[in-house]
């Protein structure tokens, strides 16, 4: 299961990741130096970016990004923008968006305007599209889209993975870029491309730093006329007549939506000079309804807030509703005042109080529903619903104290705590998700806005006071910006070890290794080998889901995995386990969803001093393996390894199940190792769609019920046949594709049977869940069964999935 992956890419667990996340959707932010790798245009491209514009030295006024089109039709741009996004992004950090309309003629260019510095004394040519977007001169990242949406891409893998994206450029040290970033931009110098606008996907090679030459869809090029002196900013500080708390209103949406707002008064309480750049100003004289909140965030895009905390301010400017994600990810909105001229009125003001979170401060009841509608215009009932209390407190300073940790730190520096120790709690300190209606109102998430790091575990306590502004992202729903952090406290969890098994007792495992592939530091195999041999005790047949093929992300058609699983089975055997085998089918070049280039597939990894396997030719990447009746033991695999139905659309862009035919001392066992279809495209828990509207699931029912008919078929020719399906269902124990995949009571599931507050195997937004699963048929009497926590609950982590066993009389 990925990580924070794109809908295209969602497999659980990729090395490159971002969306809204939706419910359930587990895993942690990885930005990891991948570049894009959308294919060559030979029409549309971005052929220069400027972001220099009234910079020191320069002499245009405006950044600018130009589009050329080398291809020999006109180039509708009807529905396109283009977006930047700053070059070193955090999980916090937004695309901007400049519609466009028009279209860039056949060979010609199209002109687009963004913001305007201080300096300069030379306009642009007559821009084709205009843009406020205030671009840094030396380093972001310019994309062509086929959408207005805002773009969520924080990663250039899964830029790359987007499918609205036609071209992309990097420039400078951008993170996010096709190929290496362009060199050569600054406050005087552009990054374009040659006169034919060639475009290899390798934004170093195409394009080149000089000063820059803007030209338009009419052929004008170089500079125009110079700007006319700017309008002074206006003196007048006298309050305007609104205040913080009538423009939030008293639901989600500000009743001064797209409404240009005058001198609104407030304290500063926070400012946020990275990523998503602004400050929040909160009014220290409150309003008496308790469903209105007293603070905004004022975003500045790319300019860094010049303003201080305890600064006493008046702020005009549009106010707008942001979703993070894109309005259609289902997120809530974050009311904002964009496009701010600010005055400083005073400076060292104190603050306004925080509001203090205990265990009685958020209700327990989570979310209002209204049957899968939006509540987004519902009133808001802050002393009723969590989602309410939250909005209703939306920028304003919340303070917790001495909480535990339910989700451990990430590298993006989030952690999750809970406001309600009692609510739910796991043996080993997290909150386990006991169904749909009871998603743990006491979750809240903590990230850092000083910088300073949390290394925590599930199970610590965050100690003294932790305090900031109250947020909203896609990842996650509400969080608290800290500007003072808590001191962590070890609550001293340790990996959990699994019982070796008897000479008797066959051991079968489940392990999703996280898209393992040689590119892989070797660290990475030596630590997965580790927990293999170490914690669950070298299984005799382990399912491994996320193996890669031989070179990983590399989209050049290799689909074998034997240089992967070499290196894996060289490192089990350095960590003192046993020289296992291994058995899988090579999917169809990029059929089978993952990380595009990655050729992810499940794979049967067993010991052949314990096991045997039967191998019967024939199963290929599109041969189903079928059920066929045997004589002696009256059934048997038609081939082996094979898959389940392969050619089904239940198994469109998804890994493909593995079955294998196994013989342990004497006994016959059939092995169906799986990776359902993830949970992208789910709305998000704390969206504003509820309850959520679960739009991934509807394929997961149609991969379950095809194993389920498998496994029936199996049992219809030998009632007493032994079956093991385990693996990576991307779903609970409760869930319909659960239900559906133990419909007729052919297999039943072995988390059932750990007590309620042990049955979970992955951690995501302070949840601990169950995504894999163990599932064995009637005939395997008394099971020994154990999700062994190694991963999921531990900051420094080698999958985000824990693996489990079951041993077999």
């Amino acid at each position: 299961m990925s990580s924070r992956i794109p809908p295209a890419l969602r497999g659980r667990s990729a090395k490159a990741v971002l969306i809204a996340l939706p419910v359930g959707l587990t895993g942690s932010l990885i930005a990891l130096p991948f570049a894009a790798e959308a294919a060559p245009s030979s029409d549309a491209v971005i052929s220069e970016v400027y972001g220099g514009g009234g910079n020191s030295g320069a002499s245009l006024t405006h950044d600018f990004i130009e589009l050329g089109n080398a291809g020999t039709a006109s180039f509708d741009l009807s529905g396109w923008s283009v977006q930047y996004l700053s070059g070193s992004p955090t999980s916090t950090s937004k695309w901007q968006v400049t519609p466009l309309s028009g279209a860039v003629p056949a060979g010609g260019k199209y002109l687009i305007q963004e913001a305007k510095g201080t300096g300069g004394d030379t306009a642009l040519p007559t821009p084709d599209a205009t843009g406020t977007i205030a671009m840094s001169g030396t380093s972001g990242t310019v994309a062509l889209v086929h959408s207005t949406t805002a773009l969520t891409c924080l990663t250039a893998a899964d830029c790359a993975a987007d499918g609205t994206v036609k071209d992309l450029v990097g420039f400078g040290t951008a993170v996010v870029r096709e190929g290496s970033p362009a060199t050569g931009a600054g406050n005087t110098t552009s990054v374009s491309r040659d006169a034919k606008f060639t475009d290899t996907d390798d934004n170093a090679a195409d394009f080149t730093g000089s000063a820059p030459s803007p030209g338009n869809s009419t052929g004008e090029s170089g500079g125009g006329d110079p700007s006319p002196t700017p309008t002074p900013t206006p003196t007048d500080t006298t309050p305007g007549p609104l205040r913080i708390h009538d423009i939030q209103g008293a639901t989600r949406l500000s009743p001064e939506n797209g409404q240009t707002v005058t001198n609104v008064p407030g304290v500063v309480t926070a400012v946020r000079a990275t990523g998503s750049k602004g400050y929040w100003i909160q009014d220290p004289d409150a309003d008496s309804n308790p469903a209105t909140s007293e603070a905004i965030f004022v975003f500045t895009g790319s300019a860094t807030p010049l303003v201080k905390v305890g600064d006493s301010v008046v702020v005009s400017g549009k106010i707008s509703e942001y979703y993070p994600g894109g309005k259609a990810s289902g997120t809530q909105s974050v009311t904002e005042l964009t496009a701010p001229t600010a005055s400083v009125l005073s400076s060292g003001n104190k603050l306004p109080a925080a509001e203090v979170i205990d265990a009685a401060t958020i209700p327990d009841a989570y979310a209002p529903k209204v049957d899968g509608g939006n509540i987004e215009s519902e009133q808001l009932e802050p002393g009723t619903y969590a989602l309410d209390w939250l909005e209703a407190h939306e920028g304003m300073l919340v303070q917790t104290s001495d909480t535990r940790v339910v989700g451990a730190s990430n590298q993006y520096n989030e952690t999750w705590i809970t406001t309600k120790p009692k609510q739910n709690p796991t043996p080993r300190g997290g909150t386990v998700m006991t169904g749909y209606d009871d998603p743990n109102s006491g979750r809240l998430l903590i990230a850092s806005l000083t910088g300073d790091q949390l290394d925590a575990n599930v199970g610590d306590i965050l100690t003294g006071t932790t305090e900031g502004p109250l947020d909203y992202a896609n990842y996650g729903g509400y969080n608290v910006q800290a500007t003072t952090l808590g001191t962590v406290k070890s609550g001293g969890l340790k990996p959990e070890v699994a019982q070796k098994g008897k000479s008797d007792e066959l051991s079968v495992a489940t392990y999703n290794v996280e898209n393992l592939d040689p590119t892989d530091p070797q660290s990475k195999f030596d630590r997965l080998a580790e927990g293999v041999v170490k914690n669950l005790a070298a299984p005799d047949i382990i399912s491994l889901e996320e193996i890669q093929d031989n070179n990983g992300a590399k989209d050049d058609g290799t689909v074998a995995a034997d240089k992967t699983m070499a290196q894996f089975i060289d490192a089990i055997k350095a960590a003192g386990g046993p020289a296992y085998d291994w058995r899988s089918v090579d999917p169809v070049n990029d059929q089978d969803g993952g990380e595009p280039g990655g050729n992810i597939r499940n794979v049967l990894l067993f010991n052949p001093q314990r096991v045997s396997f039967v191998d019967r030719p024939g199963g290929d990447s599109t041969t189903a393996a079928q059920a066929v009746s045997d004589g002696k033991k009256g059934v048997k695999l038609s081939v082996s390894p094979g898959r389940i139905n392969p050619t089904s659309d239940a198994w469109k862009s998804s890994r493909k199940p593995l079955v294998g035919e196994f013989v342990f001392r004497g006994e016959q066992v059939f092995v169906v190792g799986n990776h359902f279809n993830s949970k992208g495209g789910d709305k998000p828990l704390h969206g504003a769609v509820q309850p959520p509207v679960l739009g991934s699931e509807t394929q997961r029912l149609a991969q379950a019920k095809e194993v389920n008919s498998f496994v029936s078929s199996v049992l219809a020719k030998n009632s007493k046949a032994k079956v093991v399906v385990l693996g990576d269902m991307n779903d609970y124990q409760f869930s319909k594709p659960l239900q559906t995949l133990t419909a007729g009571g052919v297999l039943a599931d072995l988390i059932n049977t750990l007590p309620v507050g042990e049955r979970y195997s992955y951690v995501y937004d302070g949840n601990s869940q169950t995504l894999d699963h163990i599932l064995v048929s009637p005939a395997i009497k008394k099971p020994a069964y154990d999700v062994v926590h190694i991963n999921s609950e531990f900051s420094d982590q080698t999958s985000d999935h824990d693996p489990q066993v079951v041993r077999i009389k």
